[in-house]
C-alpha cells in the first residue's frame, strides 16, 4: 500500500452537486466524473467512506412551510439520498470499484442497513461504503450524518465537496470581496457562523477532532492532491 497523509477518509457530496448544472435530477457526467476521482484513491490503498445528501431529488422547505411535518419531510429526504446513493454505487462499479450502500433505516433487499463493524470490515477489504439515509433520525442534517459516519469508522479526514474553492467570509459568486480561509478553528467557524456546515455537525467534529476540509470537487485531481498532503482548499480543525 502506498503510504498517504490520509489513508481513510469520509467524502460528503450534497445532492445539489449530483445534480450537475441544473436545480434538480441527477447528471450521469457528474456521476462519472465523481467515480473517476474515487478511483484515483481507491487504486492507491486509500479507504474511502461517502455521504451524499439528497437536496437534488427532495427539498422539504416549501412543504414545510405549506403545512407538511417536518418529520415526514425529513423522512422523504432520508430516502431521496438512498437513491443518489444507489446511482453513486452503479457509476463506481461500472469503473470496477467494489462498493456497498448502506441505509441508517432497513431497506431489505435494495440496500443493506448500516453496521459499524460491517463497514469498518468492508473498507478495510477495499470497498467503497456509501453511507445513505442520514443518521436515521429527522432533524438532523447529512453533514452531521457525515461526521458521524467520518467518527465510527475511524477516519483521518473528513472532505466536504463543494462548488467552491473551500470556506470564505461571504458567497464568493456574489461578493468578488469575500475572503478566503486557507484554515479555520472549528470556534472561528462556529463563532464567525460560516456557512460551512450547521453548528451541530462542526460541534460533533470538535468534541471528537475530526479533522475536515472543504474543497472544490470540480477540480480533476483534486481528491489525490488532498490525500498525498497538497494544501487545497480550507482544513477546519482544533488548530
Amino acid at each position: 500500500m502506498i503510504s498517504h497523509t490520509y489513508q481513510r477518509i469520509l467524502l460528503k457530496y450534497s445532492g445539489e452537486a449530483v445534480a450537475g448544472d441544473e436545480d434538480q435530477g441527477i447528471d450521469p457526467k457528474v456521476l462519472h466524473f465523481m467515480s473517476k476521482e474515487i478511483k484515483s484513491i481507491v487504486d492507491r490503498g486509500v479507504c474511502v467512506g461517502l455521504v451524499i445528501g439528497g437536496g437534488n431529488l427532495f427539498r422539504g422547505e416549501k412543504l414545510n412551510k405549506d403545512g407538511m411535518d417536518r418529520v415526514a419531510g425529513d423522512h422523504m429526504g432520508m430516502l431521496a439520498t438512498v437513491m443518489n446513493g444507489i446511482a453513486l454505487r452503479d457509476a463506481l462499479e461500472r469503473d470496477g470499484i467494489k462498493t456497498r450502500v448502506m441505509s441508517a433505516i432497513p431497506m431489505p433487499g435494495i440496500v443493506e442497513h448500516f453496521d459499524r463493524r460491517i463497514a469498518t470490515q468492508l473498507l478495510e477489504a477495499g470497498f467503497v461504503v456509501i453511507f445513505t439515509a442520514g443518521t436515521g433520525n429527522p432533524f438532523f442534517t447529512t453533514d452531521t450524518a457525515a461526521c458521524l459516519r467520518g467518527i465510527e469508522i475511524g477516519a483521518d479526514l473528513m472532505l466536504k465537496a463543494t462548488k467552491v474553492d473551500g470556506v470564505y467570509s461571504d458567497d464568493p459568486n456574489l461578493n468578488k470581496d469575500a475572503e478566503f480561509y486557507p484554515s479555520l478553528t472549528f470556534d472561528d467557524a462556529i463563532d464567525k457562523k460560516l456557512k460551512v456546515m450547521d453548528t451541530t455537525a462542526l460541534t460533533l467534529a470538535r468534541v471528537n477532532n475530526l479533522k475536515i476540509k472543504v474543497f472544490n470537487f470540480r477540480k480533476e485531481g483534486g481528491l489525490l492532491d488532498i490525500v498525498n498532503g497538497k494544501k487545497l482548499g480550507t482544513l477546519i480543525s482544533n488548530g
